[in-house]
């Protein structure tokens, strides 16, 4: 069995409509995501990156080629995007995150406009991102093509994921077309913030 595996969803292709439609979640899951994890299986075979887990590879992954980069950050980016959305989504944040989103970003809808915005200013493809810095404090930043905060590339904007946005043309073109603003608006209905607050807690915990 190959290392790295396509994730399960934890709900049905059509769960998310109207918001994301069926045919786009179901190419986005099967052929996109399904490739990068089928080229990362293919790229670390007989290199350093070979047994190292995930999250290992994208903290050093300027040792690596291309080919590794790309494709690790599409098998990490998606599978945390698959994990914080949902059908029967928690719509606002509680707890120790929304008193950290108020205190940094002064409310939660300046988040929303900050990652739209962010989202909207990616050129081309890439994604938006709202992370832990290593300390501790939340950002907001876009990253182009699959890189992500985690990658030691990031040079000014590295830190621990907890929320990102897909705005590659794949994640919204059959609905959305051009729109990527109302695709961006959209992405807030099926957002569940119980999976980011989960992703927030345990990032935290190991950064202190």
């Amino acid at each position: 069995m190959s290392k790295f595996q396509l994730p399960d969803l934890s709900y049905a292709y059509e769960a998310l409509e109207p918001y994301f439609d069926q045919e786009t979640m179901t190419i986005h899951h099967q052929k996109h995501h399904q490739a990068y994890v089928d080229n990362l299986n293919k790229a670390v075979v007989g290199t350093g990156a070979e047994g190292v887990e995930l999250q290992d590879i994208l903290a050093q992954v300027s040792q690596y080629s291309p080919a590794i980069r790309n494709n690790a950050g599409g098998h990490y980016n998606h599978s945390l995007f698959w994990q914080i959305l949902s059908a029967t989504p928690k719509t606002v944040p509680t707890g120790k995150l929304a008193k950290e989103i108020d205190a940094t970003f002064g409310s939660l809808d300046e988040l929303k406009t900050r990652i739209k915005n962010a989202g909207l200013g990616q050129f081309g493809s890439g994604w938006s991102w709202l992370y832990i810095k290593y300390n501790g404090t939340l950002d907001i930043v876009a990253t182009p093509n699959q890189d992500n905060p985690l990658m030691d590339t990031q040079l000014t904007s590295r830190g621990v994921p907890i929320l990102g946005v897909d705005v590659w043309e794949h994640a919204y073109y059959l609905k959305y077309q051009n729109k990527r603003a109302d695709y961006l608006d959209a992405f807030w209905s099926v957002l569940d913030w119980s999976a980011v607050e989960k992703q927030y807690e345990e990032a935290i915990d190991k950064l202190i």
